[in-house]
Parts: C-alpha cells; sequence; structure tokens
C-alpha cells in the first residue's frame, strides 16, 4: 500500500550532505511506491516560536502568518516523517528546530506515523551523535512518540 512520505530537510546547505541522504531516501520511498513529498525548510519562511500561546486560544492558529502552518497540514497528514539535520555542537540546526517547536499548535494531532531521522555530521565517533539523538528521542518529538501507533526508527550508521 502507498504511504504520503514526508521529508523535511533542514540541512541549510542545498545538496549538503543531510540533504544529498533525503534525496536518496526519497528516490528508493518512490522507487517502492510511495508518494513523496521533500522540503527543505532553509528554504521557507518560518518564524521562530515565542511562546505566547495565542496557538492554544485560537484553534491552533499561530500568531505568525508564515510557511508553518502548510507544513504543520503536511505533516499531519503524511504517514511517513522524515527529520533531517546536520550535527551542530551537538544538537539538530536552528532550521529543524524551528519547525519542531512550531508544532507545540496541533501536537496532538501528528500521530499514527512512522519517524526517520536523518542526521550527518563531521566526527568518525558514532557516540558525537548520541546528543541529537537523546535530544530527538526525549525532547523535541515526545509529545509524538508518546503518541499510540508511533514509530521512531534510529540507525547509526
Amino acid at each position: 500500500m502507498s504511504k504520503k512520505v514526508l521529508i523535511l530537510s533542514g540541512s541549510p546547505r542545498k545538496g549538503g550532505n543531510s540533504d544529498i541522504l533525503c534525496d536518496e531516501f526519497a528516490k528508493g520511498a518512490t522507487e517502492a511506491g510511495h508518494n513523496v513529498e521533500k522540503i527543505r525548510v532553509s528554504e521557507k519562511n518560518i518564524h521562530h516560536c515565542i511562546a505566547c500561546y495565542h496557538c492554544s486560544k485560537n484553534s491552533g492558529a499561530c500568531v505568525f502568518k508564515d510557511d508553518m502552518a502548510e507544513i504543520l497540514q503536511k505533516m499531519i497528514d503524511a504517514d511517513v516523517l522524515v527529520l533531517a539535520s546536520p550535527v551542530y555542537f551537538y544538537s539538530i540546526d536552528a532550521q529543524l528546530k524551528a519547525v519542531i517547536d512550531r508544532t507545540v499548535a496541533r501536537w496532538l494531532e501528528v500521530k499514527n506515523k512512522e519517524f526517520y531521522y536523518i542526521t550527518t555530521m563531521a566526527d568518525n565517533e558514532k557516540s558525537s551523535a548520541d546528543t541529537t539523538l537523546v535530544q530527538l528521542k526525549k525532547e523535541l518529538l515526545l509529545p509524538v512518540v508518546c503518541m499510540k501507533k508511533v514509530k521512531l526508527k534510529i540507525t547509526l550508521q
């Protein structure tokens, strides 16, 4: 059965390592018969969350009228979410972090998904990604991972 796959490339460098891996993931998913969309987050207008909680009083609508509402709807509609980021100072980059923070408006609707995380780094030690993966699993996607039927897939190679 065909799945809707949404790839969020957080890499600020078009054609950078994370972005290339997103393209390879998309190619494989397309060849497997899935419907794939890749969004380069750095090319979108996404304001950072200011914790005003306007969204909690307005049915999830953010005070900022930018590209995030469309991206968030695509995240909700997708069967598979792929988040990709280079490791910057043992964490994900600011572009992807802004997207994750902005899901607060409707995070309860991001459920029943398969999650994949693509990360790249200049360090040869796999342990250098540990902090990033802990951040992903315990902090950034905790609301999503706690939802029923969510699968988080992380592979270090």
